[in-house]
């Protein structure tokens, strides 16, 4: 539908150009028609078509129509026939009330042609209207007194129509005192007169009853009548006398109701009743009764509706003056009505192109509009104007029509469619003026690709999504209409991690939403590169592209993982050592664990979760570090079971825990002797293992034991021997080559109750460190035999120091 319309318009503007020289130089020109009045609705006045030159077919193609002021639409075009027909009641008398000739003219514009033709129609008048009397009873009063001959004026009957069907005669009823005389005016009008035949006797007969017929020439004829009542009256000598035979004035036609507009005065010298003077209308059409009031006692005029010089200019009427015996005196008053500034211009737009193309060019039409204005002189006067900043102008090309027409580039993307007021104003004092709005539709051509909103995009996508997720919609707005701004996206190809693009994420080629073909893992890659083309489908097609970086955010999707104490295969426990003789703050371990994730997710904390033993122990929040939390004694168990937690700080935290077995004892054989209670029931495969490894121990400490012993007694030969022989100078071996000796083969000892694989750890030599410290030693230890033998022991760690590293 688009391109016919879009084809159709282009043809108007290119023919509606060819002939704009033309328009204004070729008057309009007139056809005529006749059609009676009151016909029916759909009467065939005339063949338009025929007159026009063209054929019924193609007074659509051509755009013909008829132009008229905005009256009710009485007319009509048949486009199948080509016929003009009546489209409303058609009533002469309202039309043009009685002038002779009745025409009703308006304009059939042809638009292709860019011509206009007047059409004149002649209403002919049929007799549908009867004479009419003003007042169906009249009393007319004579003085007895009265000479034969005497004249007495009637009321007029009135016949709206014209010519043959309006009044032509009048009768009246047989009477041996009256008779009627009828009279033609300057003007054409009929003036009945009752005429006194004979001398009246009040005490003969005091009133007559006559009947008057008015009757119009149509056959068949149409008539009314008036019934006359006569009331003979005594003597009065003097009739009403008016002060002046005609009275004239001009009047505004804005006057308000009420208004006063004249005073007619009557005299009678007679005294009394027969001097009172009372007034009334004599002669008044139906029509102007209404307008007017007067004072019967007064002779004041004044206006009873408003007045409108467009409708009506002049009115006439003939007051009657009578006074109380019954004689009479007649005046006649001649209203002027001028012409104020109270109708505002009437505009009309004939024809508007609507819509054009966006790429017009300068000076091409767009409508043609007719002004017109009912007020007279300058108040009829109109100019007509538009806003300065619109890209149109508005010239006069003939008679009462402009044209409105661009005077600069549209551009649819900035204005689609334009609301142009039109201002038509009359030179009246004060002016008026009226304000019609135009609405022009501009149509879209393809000049504007598809745009995003910004240059790049950052997308966050939490990783582990579902696959089919919306990940993220990207929007093109191209500002063109219809075809030309729906716009279709698509992928750039690209691989990634050697699989293509399209394997990882879609595009709805409609709506613009990206989606996830696949799960994403944060730890597997942390983002992509996604290149978006938004492509129009006008023709030729305009493009655009855009990047989209998505960026995988981290899930709390991984548990702490533990790396030391390391868990052994067969779910054991490790099993640590803590002196007794301690003080509170004792490293005796430290748990180290990692989290896979990234950020908070991977800040981890430590607690105690269970101790057998409460307050014993305690956790470095941030540094998983067992410590001593108070001293121990002698009633705590040797064996102590802790169960450490670590947790991550993601949404929701995940958390792991390691049980830890803390052996409290002094030496190794206390260590070695509850073994059996610190092991946990396995397989026998797994305990036999363990027996072995325990036994392996036992061999070597009782080896270094035996070794202790053999130095400490080569240390008491030598005390004894430097008893003996004070002078003789040097030893075997000195405490500080003992001590030496013993830190070279000091060893930690991590065990596990079931263990499968050996857990004895024998590190390089440390020589800061010692096996035990000066305030283990007591009575019950051989080894402290002397205030120079100290050996310090420091928060001995049980893994390697290079671990913590």
């Amino acid at each position: 539908m688009a391109a016919p319309t879009t084809a159709l318009h282009r043809r108007r503007l290119v023919l509606l150009c060819l002939f704009l020289g033309r328009l204004w130089k070729t008057k309009a020109s007139q056809i005529h028609f006749s059609v009676p009045e009151e016909i029916e609705i759909g009467y065939i006045v005339g063949n338009i078509s025929k007159d026009l030159g063209l054929e019924p077919r193609e007074l659509e193609e051509r755009g013909v129509r008829i132009v008229t002021r905005g009256r009710t639409q009485l007319f009509a075009l048949k486009a199948r026939s080509g016929s003009l027909v009546t489209a409303g009641r058609i009533d002469r008398e309202e039309l043009c009330a009685q002038r002779a000739r009745c025409l009703v003219n308006f304009k059939v514009l042809v638009e292709d042609r860019v011509q206009l033709y007047g059409i004149e129609i002649e209403v002919i008048d049929i007799n549908d209207n009867a004479p009419k009397f003003q007042a169906e009873n009249l009393v007319v009063k004579i003085n007895e007194i009265a000479a034969p001959g005497t004249r007495y004026p009637l009321p007029e009957a009135v016949d709206p129509d014209v010519g043959m069907n309006s009044l032509q005669s009048y009768q009246l009823s047989p009477n041996r005192h009256f008779s009627l005389d009828v009279h033609t005016g300057d003007r054409g009008t009929l003036s009945p007169e009752l005429v006194l035949e004979r001398t009246l006797d009040r005490e003969e007969e005091a009133t007559h009853r006559l009947v008057l017929i008015a009757s119009d020439g149509a056959d068949p004829r149409r008539s009314s009548t008036a019934h006359i009542l006569v009331t003979v009256l005594d003597t009065n000598d003097n009739a009403p006398v008016f002060a002046q035979q005609t009275y004239r004035m001009k009047v505004p036609e804005n006057v308000s109701p009420g208004t006063r507009l004249l005073t007619v005065r009557a005299s009678d010298p007679d005294e009394g009743v027969n001097g009172e003077v009372a007034y009334k209308f004599w002669k008044i059409s139906e029509k102007q009764s209404p307008l007017f009031q007067l004072n019967e006692n007064t002779g004041e005029i004044a206006t009873a509706k408003g007045l409108d010089y467009e409708e009506r200019a002049f009115y006439e009427m003939e007051i009657q003056a009578e006074d109380g015996g019954g004689l009479k005196g007649w005046t006649k008053v001649l209203i002027s009505v001028e012409d104020v500034n109270d109708n505002r211009p009437e505009v009309m737009v004939t024809s508007l192109f609507s819509p054009v193309l966006e790429n017009i060019l300068p000076g091409t039409v767009i409508a043609f509009l007719n002004v017109h204005d009912r007020d007279s002189g300058k108040n009829g006067q109109v100019v007509c104007s538009i806003q300065d900043i619109l890209p149109f102008q508005l010239e006069k090309s003939m008679e009462d029509y402009y044209r409105l027409l661009t005077v600069r580039n549209l551009d649819r993307e900035k204005t689609p469619e334009y609301n142009i007021t039109v201002t038509a104003t009359d030179r009246g004092t004060p002016p008026l003026s009226t304000e019609i709005h135009i609405t022009l539709h501009v149509l879209d051509i393809n000049d504007n690709p598809p745009s995003f909103s910004e240059n790049s995009y950052s997308v966050y996508l939490p990783e582990n999504n579902l696959r089919g997720t919306s990940i993220f919609s990207v929007t093109a707005y191209d500002p063109d209409n219809n075809e030309n701004a729906r716009v279709i996206y698509s992928l750039a190809a690209d691989t990634i991690q050697g699989a293509p693009l399209s394997s990882y994420v879609s595009i709805n080629s409609d709506t613009g939403i990206l989606y996830a073909l696949r799960s994403f893992d944060y730890e597997q890659f942390r983002d992509l590169q996604v290149q978006v083309t938004a492509t129009d489908s006008g023709d030729p097609p305009l493009s655009s592209n855009v990047s989209v970086s998505l960026f995988i955010l981290d899930q709390n999707d991984n548990i702490p993982e533990i790396l030391y104490p390391a868990l052994p295969t067969d779910m054991s426990t490790g099993v640590e050592l803590a002196p007794r003789s301690v003080e509170p703050g004792y490293l005796v371990t430290k748990v180290v664990a990692v989290d896979r994730d990234s950020g908070q997710n991977a800040w981890l904390s430590y607690r105690l979760l269970k101790a057998s033993e409460p307050g014993l122990f305690a956790v470095g929040l941030h540094t998983g570090e067992v410590r001593t939390a108070r001293a121990l004694l002698d009633r705590d168990a040797l064996k102590q079971s802790l169960v450490v937690a670590v947790q991550d700080h993601g949404q929701p935290p995940l958390s792991a825990t390691v049980t830890l077995t803390v052996a409290v004892a002094d030496s190794i054989p206390d260590v070695l002797a509850d073994l059996d209670s610190m092991k946990a029931p396995g397989d026998p495969d797994a305990s036999g293992l363990t027996l072995y490894l325990v036994v392996a121990v036992a061999a070597v400490s009782c080896v270094f034991l035996a070794f202790v012993i053999v130095l400490l007694a080569l240390r008491l030969r030598r005390w004894h021997a430097s008893r003996l022989l004070p002078a003789v100078g040097g030893g075997l071996v000195g405490v500080d080559g003992v001590r030496a000796f013993l830190q070279t083969y000091s060893h930690e000892v991590s065990l596990t109750a079931d263990s499968r694989e050996s857990h004895v750890i024998f590190p390089q030599p440390n020589y800061a460190d010692t096996l035990v410290s000066h305030e283990s030693c007591g009575k019950s230890e051989p080894l402290c035999i002397s205030d120079d033998s100290k050996f310090p022991i420091e928060d001995t760690p049980l893994v390697p120091s290079n671990f913590y590293k």
